[in-house]
């Protein structure tokens, strides 16, 4: 029989082959997020990190309540929420950050990030873009960059989400679909946690897996010269990153977070914090250029201390093994981590009891590969209302954490149409952040 024939019904033609015969026979549904490039491009410049995760704090987290409570101002701006010393001399952070307190000597806090977008969705998109949301152009987040800048790594998706893309604007923008984020689609805190799509469905065996794949080959060599496509050139990347992933033992067991010692779990926490740090831990262990994690719900506009005491906890606890635990591992020079929220909140305490949208003025921190050790850097005024030294701005942040994993920031990407766009336009790196 001719292997045409084997997929009776509408008319027959690659695109069709390829979703009915691969999709629906396998189940295969990796929704775009394994199409990488199959070069693997050289950074720019010799990289101080090979790999970076970034701990996105949706809702807008209190600077006041974390990174740069206010002690000496009063009970209106400062809240009633107390602080502790931390391993800096003279710096101190909210009263729950007691792990994050002893590891202080080993991050950079900077205390006077700002920005202009004071809604959810257009501070996200400055913190994951680097760019000021345009009607004309979307933006590709700095994961999707890094994606197509550096590419695959041990046959693992270069951008993951953990657990899932947090928002729109995480994702590749302009730039192709096949740099976007590949979502694990479920809580490694979960009991029974799998990611999605990772194993053969059922009544699919190894065998059958293969025979489907040389037939796939086939269809593919029959139209090649009969449909010329960036989508279905970028279709063909997808389904052998989808195969090799699935049939590489390797690249499965990096998303297994089952093979942890139990007693480093407990460690991290058996919760949604910890349990989400430490697989990205495991993931740019085994590969993985970028992972996007997100934890809580920080948008607090009332009862902020009982907000702040029901999730910071559980984030100290994490963040402190996160940074042990690269440190342990030789992995923390290597790795950059970045701390952000989409804003801060307001100076002072609304009356429900919460603070209210603030982008003038709010904290994000560093560590790791190439970054400054035991740093308090940029300060904010004594009601943490505006910037009082060193104010860091979206670009210059972006800028920074590019320099940082040797992508130069300078270089131009094309839009649709042929359209040269900076990767970071007008920021520049902060050399006081380095290390």
């Amino acid at each position: 029989m001719h292997l045409l024939s084997r997929c009776p019904g509408s008319p027959l033609n690659r695109r069709t082959f390829l979703h009915v015969g691969a999709v629906g026979a396998l189940g295969l549904t990796l929704d775009g997020y394994m199409r990488a490039r199959a070069a693997e491009p050289a950074a720019a410049k010799k990289p101080k990190a090979e790999a970076c995760i970034h701990i996105f704090l949706p809702g807008g987290m209190a600077h006041q309540e974390s990174w740069d409570p206010k002690p000496f101002a009063p009970v209106e701006y400062r809240g009633e929420m107390k602080s502790v010393k931390t391993k800096v001399e003279g710096e101190v952070l909210n009263e729950c950050l007691v792990n994050t307190a002893n590891i202080a000597d080993q991050i950079a806090v900077c205390r006077a990030m700002t920005h202009g977008e004071a809604a959810h969705e257009r501070g996200t998109h400055n913190m994951f873009t680097g760019y000021r949301p345009s009607p004309a152009l979307k933006f590709p987040s700095i994961g999707s960059v890094v994606s197509h800048e550096l590419g695959v790594r041990n046959n693992l998706p270069p951008y993951v989400a953990v657990p899932s893309q947090p928002a729109q604007d995480a994702g590749s923008g302009y730039l192709s679909s096949s740099f976007a984020p590949f979502s694990l689609g479920a809580d490694p805190a979960n009991g029974g946690f799998r990611v999605q799509d990772l194993t053969l469905p059922g009544g699919v065996t190894p065998e059958r897996f293969a025979a489907r794949r040389s037939m796939l080959d086939a269809v593919n060599a029959h139209f090649a010269g009969k449909e010329k496509s960036d989508n279905l050139d970028a279709m063909d990347t997808f389904y052998q990153r989808a195969y090799g992933l699935i049939s590489s033992e390797k690249a499965r067991d990096a998303f297994d977070i089952n093979k942890e010692d139990a007693k480093l779990r407990d460690g991290y926490g058996r919760n949604a914090a910890g349990q989400r740090m430490l697989m990205a831990r495991r993931l740019v262990e085994s590969g993985v250029r970028f992972v996007t994690l997100t934890y809580g719900g920080w948008d607090l506009h009332g009862g902020i201390v009982g907000g702040t005491k029901n999730q910071l906890p559980q984030f100290d606890q994490a963040f402190a093994a996160l940074v042990t635990d690269l440190k342990q591992r030789g992995l923390f020079d290597s790795t950059l981590i970045m701390i952000s929220s989409e804003f801060g909140r307001t100076p002072k305490i609304n009356a429900t009891a919460g603070r209210d949208h603030w982008p003038k003025v709010f904290s994000v921190v560093l560590a790791g590969g190439g970054i400054k050790k035991g740093l308090f850097y940029g300060k904010s005024d004594a009601t943490a209302s505006e910037p009082d030294e060193d104010a860091l701005t979206v670009e210059d942040l972006a800028h920074t954490v590019y320099h940082c994993l040797g992508i130069d920031a300078d270089k131009k990407l094309m839009s649709p149409g042929d359209r040269p766009i900076d990767i970071v336009r007008e920021g520049h790196t902060r050399k006081d952040l380095l290390a």
